[in-house]
Formats: structure tokens, C-alpha cells, sequence
């Protein structure tokens, strides 16, 4: 699925792709606006998402909410420089079946070598269903894989 129009950034930067490609085009990941303070993405849930019982899958909830937080650790990186995660955890605290999931991720931290995002994951009624924190890498920018 395809992000809308890419965000402004950096013109030394590598632009955010049109296309996500991955896991976030496997599971509909849509980057709805991204800013190096603010990323919104969106996630629809189906039963694609879930896990044996019926409910939306906890692992799925965190491939949004890291998603949303490389997104804007890339934004807010130094310039010549993107963002790695390594450390991600999430508190699930509502179940969901079917919907759209809203990831809103924003900074507690943007240093010159760690970054650490908080995303809040909410369903289409904005009620809190996973709360995450993500911990990245500032590292070397490189060119992102062409999407297929």
C-alpha cells in the first residue's frame, strides 16, 4: 500500500519512500503524516492480524508502533545519518478484532546516538489499546531497498 504524498524533509536526507514495502505493506501500514516530532500511521485489522484466538495479534501492534518510531527517528536524525531499532517493548491493553489501528509516535529523546519514541496505539473509538516505547540506533544513512 503506498504512504500518502512523502513529508518534506531534509534535502540531504534519502526521502521517505512512496511505497513501505516489507511487513508494512504485508500488514497495510500507511504513514497518514511524519515529522521529525509527530508520525501518524494507520494499520486496518483483519483477520490477517490475528493471532489464533481471534484478536488482533500483540506482535502486529508492535510492528506498528516501530514502524511509526523509525519513521520519525529517520526524520529527526542527524543529517547524513537514519535510525535503527533496538529496543522495543509494548503494553497491550485492549483487545481488538477489526478496525483501524492509529500509531501516534513522538520523541522523549533525539540525541546524536540513541533516540528513544513513545507510540500510542489507539483504535477508531481513541481508546488506548497498546502503549509502546522504542529505542533506536542513530546510524550511517543508507539508500533504502527499492520496493517491489
Amino acid at each position: 500500500m503506498s504512504a500518502s504524498p512523502p513529508p518534506e524533509t531534509d534535502p540531504d536526507k534519502t526521502p521517505l519512500p512512496d511505497n513501505l514495502g516489507g511487513v508494512a505493506d504485508l500488514l497495510g501500514i500507511e504513514i497518514a503524516s511524519a515529522t521529525p516530532d509527530r508520525v501518524t500511521a494507520t494499520m486496518p485489522v483483519t483477520p490477517d492480524h490475528h493471532q489464533p484466538f481471534g484478536l488482533l495479534h500483540g506482535g502486529v501492534s508492535v510492528v506498528l508502533a516501530e514502524t511509526a518510531a523509525s519513521v520519525g527517528a529517520y526524520l529527526a536524525a542527524p543529517e547524513g545519518k537514519g535510525a535503527a531499532g533496538i529496543e522495543v517493548n509494548a503494553n497491550h491493553v485492549r483487545p481488538m478484532r477489526e478496525g483501524t489501528l492509529t500509531a501516534t509516535a513522538t520523541p522523549l529523546h533525539t540525541g546524536q546516538t540513541t533516540q528513544v519514541w513513545e507510540v500510542k496505539l489507539r483504535d477508531e473509538a481513541d481508546r488506548l489499546v497498546c502503549a509502546s516505547r522504542c529505542t533506536l540506533a542513530v546510524v550511517e544513512q543508507t539508500d533504502p531497498p527499492a520496493a517491489t
